[in-house]
């Protein structure tokens, strides 16, 4: 059996991730440029149809932040966060570097790998798993976080996601 130590981590790790996904998703909502600027984003992105993108990784990222937060349903809301993060690496940060002040791939990074570690910790006694004493972790867990978020995103990715093409700059109009 796993001592105090295991579960005051993951619920600090629970504490962390859930309200900082829920807050971006509630961002895309109720932001500055509100649904229809993350709407515009995501048109900008190559996500298709934008506007469905918008609501879903909204609802998705407020779901998953609930889920993590409250310590619920693991390893689920983890693979949740895995697939978002997932598409945002390819979508907004491909090609930038590792740095998020550069537009880098950092930032879902550590939040996808923090899931995944959330994932095979389990969320611990002080959780709503822990009161339905659903105590899921390790190497199980862990893995389908990771495999069942990277293959929704790719999934996703194949059917939706349609950048616009930059004309090569080296073929010339004859």
């Amino acid at each position: 059996m796993k001592g105090r130590g295991h579960d005051v981590a993951a619920l600090v790790l629970r504490a962390t991730l859930g309200p900082m996904l829920f807050a971006h998703g509630w961002n895309k909502v109720a932001g500055p440029g509100g649904l229809e600027g993350t709407t515009g984003w995501f048109e900008a992105l190559g996500l298709r149809p934008a506007e469905v993108h918008a609501r879903m990784a909204a609802g998705t990222e407020m779901a998953a932040g609930v889920g993590i937060a409250l310590g619920a349903a693991n390893p689920l809301p983890a693979a949740a966060a895995v697939g978002l993060m997932t598409v945002a690496a390819r979508t907004d940060h491909r090609g930038k570097g590792f740095f998020v002040f550069k537009g880098g791939w950092e930032y879902a990074g550590v939040v996808g790998g923090a899931a995944v570690a959330l994932a095979a910790l389990g969320n611990g006694r002080y959780s709503l798993d822990g009161l339905l004493r659903r105590r899921h972790a390790g190497a199980g867990p862990a893995l389908l976080a990771a495999g069942l978020g990277t293959a929704s995103a790719a999934a996703l990715l194949a059917v939706c996601y349609r950048p616009e093409r930059k004309p090569d700059e080296t073929q010339t109009d004859q």
